[in-house]
C-alpha cells in the first residue's frame, strides 16, 4: 500500500512540475482550428495564436495523464487526420538550420531523417535516419518541398508506439490559413519560431490539447491555468 501511494504520489509530482505549459482549445472535436496560449508559471508569455487541428479535428490520444474520455468521443488512429486530444510532453526541436542554439534538443532535418509511419514496424512513431537494410515500409520524409517542417517541435504522443494510434506528430509551419493537417498541429512560421526559442527542456515543457468541455477537468489538474482565457 505505501509503495503503491509514494507511486501515485511521484507520478502527480511529475505531472505538475511542468513550469511551461502550450494550451490549445478547440471549441470541440470536429472543428480543424483551435486557439493557442503558452504560459510559463502561469504567467502568459506570447498573445493568443490562432492554429489549425487535424483536417477532421481531434481525436483522443495517448499522453502522459487519461483525461475523461466520454463514450462517443472519437480515439486518435493512425490516418484519421485527426490531432490527438490529452497532454502530452513535447521532444526534440528539429528544422532546416543546420546549427541552432536552443534550450531544448535539435535536430537537422537532413534528406535521409524520416519519421516511421508503419504501425508493423519495430521504428514505428520514431524519428530515424534511413536505415541502409531493412528499410520501413511507410514513413514520412522529414526534409519536406513545401517547408512546413522548416521548423518544429516532437509531440511525444503515443510514445510507447501502440499499433494504429497515430503516429509523427509535430507542432510545424502551417500550410496555409486555415489549411487542415494530417494530424499535427501547425501556425504561421513566425509564431512557431518564438515558442521554440522560449521552449526549455529544464522546464518540462508539456502540450494540453483539448476541446473546451475539457476545461474544467484542466484547471483541476493545472490550477495556475484557471484564469486562462481559453478555459471560460
Amino acid at each position: 500500500m505505501i509503495k503503491t501511494f509514494l507511486i501515485t504520489l511521484s507520478f502527480s509530482i511529475f505531472l505538475h512540475a511542468s513550469q511551461q505549459i502550450i494550451l490549445v482549445v478547440a471549441e470541440d472535436f470536429q472543428t480543424p482550428k483551435a486557439q493557442m496560449i503558452c504560459y510559463e508559471n502561469g504567467k502568459k508569455i506570447f498573445e493568443k495564436i490562432a492554429v489549425n487541428l487535424g483536417k477532421n479535428g481531434l481525436g483522443w490520444g495517448l499522453g502522459i495523464h487519461m483525461l475523461e474520455q466520454k463514450k462517443a468521443e472519437p480515439l486518435k488512429y493512425e490516418g484519421d487526420k485527426k490531432a490527438p486530444a490529452g497532454i502530452f510532453k513535447l521532444g526534440t526541436g528539429f528544422g532546416y538550420a543546420r546549427n541552432k542554439k536552443l534550450k531544448i534538443p535539435y535536430t537537422f532535418t537532413s534528406e535521409n531523417l524520416i519519421c516511421v509511419d508503419d504501425s508493423n514496424s519495430d521504428l514505428y512513431n520514431k524519428i530515424i535516419f534511413m536505415p541502409k537494410k531493412n528499410k520501413p515500409i511507410s514513413f514520412e520524409t522529414m526534409k519536406r518541398k513545401d517547408d512546413q517542417y522548416k521548423l518544429g517541435v516532437e509531440v511525444l504522443h503515443n510514445f510507447t508506439a501502440t499499433p494504429q494510434r497515430g503516429s509523427c506528430i509535430f507542432l510545424h509551419v502551417e500550410k496555409g490559413k486555415d489549411v487542415g493537417t494530417a494530424g499535427c498541429t501547425s501556425m504561421k512560421y513566425e509564431k512557431l519560431s518564438d515558442i521554440v526559442e522560449w521552449l526549455d527542456q529544464e522546464k518540462n515543457p508539456i502540450l494540453i490539447q483539448i476541446p473546451k468541455r475539457s476545461s474544467q477537468e484542466v484547471i483541476k489538474l493545472y490550477p495556475e491555468l484557471k484564469n486562462s482565457e481559453l478555459l471560460h
